[in-house]
């Protein structure tokens, strides 16, 4: 026999517990994730780092929601989910005046040594800086998140694999693992599986493809600044960061993937320290540990939010590609919206009036069109 629910989030990374924590006590939700952890993924293997000047305009609004959103809540928590930590473009002047953005401002080369003293003054000629970015403590946010929807009372059920997905009548019926679910609403929040997700379900794919996205972990001969900003190339070869004493390092490849449980490739973050050793004073030379994660994009690089237009009660919140933490709580605010507003009067007025953000974003793919 199947239990019953408003909605069912399939998905327990940073966009369905989101969701789910938006959505508790609002109407009856249920989350369920094939791994038997939550966050096994992409949201396991995050830069941690929220910037605004990062992205299209679209995150970029998003991300500053998220912001406004997670530090109204840091107010009330012991601990905070944000710390500042700013965000350092370098490259050339052509590079970096194509990738910088209304949130970031031209900074000396001189200043630019001063903040990152480890770069070598041969290493670039330009760089940009956003002040407005912040650490993020992604373990925090997502603990709080499944906390808040507990006790809201969303149902949380983990190693529960769909298996099977299918339109009855005025909703939707789906297996998961050993269990049955019957709901008004779906919401694919399925990540790298997404578009698998859709088939399943009968529901055409919306072409989301992901892409690999390698870091480390490593000891350094030189470690940064405490005051240190986190620093990327402008042509989207590489970035770093301070983590405690040591470096979080990343090749930032983009190379497309099947929805797995993605392993660094063999010789990736070798010839990654080989090129920071040759650009910084760093002196890397060992690495503690090192992970992939998969950045699920659709093809004009915009997040996928919304009913479909073909699937009745079928909700697409994917594609949010490396952009998951820095846009959540604020796509997670005009999913839950849109969601509430469908369920009928009692539950829009629970939702409370439209967002910002869904002002903002009007324009863009909301309502997930063919």
């Amino acid at each position: 026999m199947s239990a019953n629910y408003d909605v069912v989030i399939v998905g327990g990374g940073i966009a369905g517990l989101s969701l789910a924590s938006a959505l508790a006590g609002k109407c009856s939700v249920a989350l369920v994730e094939a791994e038997q952890t939550l966050a096994y993924h992409t949201s396991a293997r995050s830069a941690r780092q929220l910037i605004p000047s990062y992205g299209p305009l679209a995150v970029q609004e998003l991300t500053l929601r998220t912001l406004e959103l997670i530090a109204a809540q840091d107010a009330d928590r012991p601990e905070p989910v944000l710390s500042p930590r700013s965000f350092m473009l370098i490259g050339d002047d052509a590079a970096v005046r194509e990738q910088a953005s209304g949130h970031m401002r031209p900074i000396t080369h001189a200043e630019a040594l001063e903040l990152c003293p480890v770069l070598l003054p041969d290493s670039f000629s330009a760089a940009g800086l956003d002040t407005g970015s912040f650490a993020c403590n992604a373990p925090l946010l997502l603990e709080d998140h499944r906390r808040l929807a507990e006790a809201g009372g969303v149902d949380i059920i983990t190693g529960a694999r769909v298996h099977s997905a299918q339109r009855l009548g005025s909703g939707w019926e789906l297996g998961a693992g050993q269990e049955g679910f019957q709901a008004a609403v779906v919401v694919n929040a399925a990540g790298a599986w997404a578009d698998e997700l859709a088939v399943l379900s009968g529901v055409e794919k919306v072409q989301l493809q992901p892409y690999r996205r390698t870091a480390a972990i490593v000891d350094v001969g030189r470690p940064l600044p405490e005051s240190s900003p986190m620093v990327a190339a402008a042509d989207d070869s590489f970035y770093f960061r301070r983590d405690g004493e040591q470096v979080l390092i990343s090749p930032s490849e983009h190379e497309p993937s099947g929805p797995e449980d993605a392993q660094p490739h063999p010789g990736d973050i070798e010839a990654l320290i080989a090129r920071l050793n040759a650009l910084t004073t760093l002196g890397i030379r060992g690495v503690r540990q090192a992970w992939t994660g998969l950045r699920t994009e659709a093809a004009d690089g915009a997040p996928v939010v919304g009913f479909d237009a073909e699937a009745p009660g079928f909700f697409w919140l994917a594609g949010q590609g490396g952009y998951g933490f820095q846009t959540s709580s604020g796509i997670a605010e005009l999913a839950a919206g849109l969601i509430l507003a469908g369920q009928g009067s009692a539950a829009a007025a629970a939702a409370g009036p439209v967002s910002r953000t869904a002002e903002a974003l009007a324009a863009t793919r909301w309502s997930i069109r063919r």
